[in-house]
């Protein structure tokens, strides 16, 4: 049986990896300075392809992005 004290911190507060890896990133972004700060934040933006698959052969992809624009 593991101790809880194995258990990274991030795990213990609630939190994926990838919720606590976004939050640090967020953090060192809006700690920059400019022109830095400008060039981080527009490279934040994550673009990606999705598919539904239907009978065992994918659809046509549409791109997606994780901005509300």
């Amino acid at each position: 049986m593991a101790s809880s004290a194995a258990v990274p911190f991030w795990r213990s507060a609630g939190m994926t990896y990838i919720t606590y890896s976004n939050l640090c990133a967020n953090l060192v972004r809006q700690c920059l300075k400019e022109p830095y700060k400008t060039e981080s934040l527009t490279r934040e933006k994550v673009h990606f392809s999705a598919s539904q698959w239907v009978d065992g052969k994918p659809e046509k992809p549409t791109t997606r992005s994780d901005s509300p624009e």
